[in-house]
């Protein structure tokens, strides 16, 4: 039998390897991000822009068709699309079995106490009435793709229904391209703004929770309460500290609609133990937003998506100076398999694409 003292130290061994590949992954990601081309973010062909804006005000201009998004989603994914999925986590006796098969983010599998003690200080659970009450509602998911940036888009996009933002992409600065409406901000802890300019007072906070810290985070920042130092060190980068919205404009994504994006629409392989590495079974959160969305309105348009791998010194984002090289140092996410789903949906007529990144039709 090998000694105490032997063991902890080929544990620490361990661990400092672990640190090491992390901090040289980091380092690879900056040096990545160095390079990116920001003179290609600066200019955009204006006939595409004129172009763009016509598409954009075609889509608005039309009838609106109610259900259409789910009954189209239905019918290409059949019995791998769930037509009355809730959006939102609800405070019903009974819950669905299916929230807690798996583990997060595909399910609160061992974690139900802790989801029970979040909806007792939720005092709201589904989309507001307001938010409903349109007989034909039209949706737009604004991803965070360097595509955006020049289309002068802001105007048209903030005359959707309901327009969905995700994570810390701003808003302050960039409006002309982006618009300034926002009815939901989707996120995780880390992904959360940091700057209280990116909430507005009819916000809806809708969370994705992804492990157990997430839960404690969350309880924080609805109680507007100071989260242990303790807890923070368990994030992978700095999270808010504060969410300047009230309690009731709190949403927890239903991990089943993460669930069935990832194992039953992209047909991904549900989660496996592993000592290392991950699966790339997890949907990024610009995928799950459209999923959410087809639950939400009767027609789904998108802006601010696709990923051109192609060209890897490319802006990433409409916002950093990161660059689509580090989509391929990532290692949660399979892109090739979700570039192939919106093309998909765009192709087929079930969403539109605004801004030409997924497949242009303008």
């Amino acid at each position: 039998m090998r000694r105490p003292s032997l063991l902890l130290k080929d544990i620490l061994k361990c661990m400092l390897l672990v640190f090491g590949v992390w901090i040289l992954y980091i380092l690879k990601l900056n040096y990545i991000s160095e390079e990116c081309d920001m003179k290609e973010k600066h200019f955009v062909d204006p006939d595409r822009i004129k172009r763009a804006q016509r598409r954009a005000q075609q889509v608005l201009q039309k009838e609106c068709r109610p259900r259409f998004v789910k009954t189209a989603m239905a019918q290409l994914f059949e019995h791998r699309y769930s037509l009355d999925l809730a959006p939102f986590v609800q405070k019903v006796p009974g819950a669905s079995e299916s929230e807690y098969k798996y583990d997060p983010p595909f399910g609160f599998h061992t974690f139900s106490n802790k989801v029970q003690s979040l909806l007792e200080i939720l005092p709201e659970h589904d989309f507001p009435e307001h938010l409903k009450a349109k007989h034909c509602q039209r949706c737009v998911v604004i991803g965070s793709g360097g595509i955006l940036y020049g289309l002068e888009l802001g105007h048209s996009l903030n005359q959707f229904d309901i327009v969905i933002r995700l994570n810390s992409a701003p808003v302050e600065g960039y409006s002309e391209h982006v618009g300034n409406k926002t009815t939901i901000r989707m996120t995780y802890p880390e992904g959360a703004p940091l700057s209280d300019a990116e909430y507005y007072a009819n916000d809806l906070f809708v969370t994705v929770l992804f492990k157990s810290v997430d839960f404690s985070w969350l309880q924080a920042m609805v109680k507007n309460e100071t989260l242990p130092f303790w807890i923070q060190l368990f994030f992978w980068k700095q999270v808010a500290e504060k969410i300047p919205l009230p309690p009731k404009h709190f949403r927890i994504l239903n991990p089943v609609i993460i669930k069935e994006t990832a194992f039953d629409i992209l047909q991904y392989s549900e989660p496996q133990s592993r000592f290392w590495g991950r699966d790339k079974n997890v949907p990024t959160i610009g995928v799950i937003a459209v999923v959410l969305a087809t639950h939400l309105c009767d027609e789904v348009s998108l802006a601010g998506f696709g990923y051109d791998l192609s060209q890897p010194r490319m802006p990433l984002h409409y916002f950093d100076n990161l660059c689509m090289a580090a989509m391929n140092w990532q290692t949660m996410h399979n892109v090739t398999a979700e570039t192939k789903f919106l093309q998909k949906l765009v192709r087929e007529g079930v969403v539109t694409d605004l801004s030409g990144g997924i497949h242009c039709e303008f």
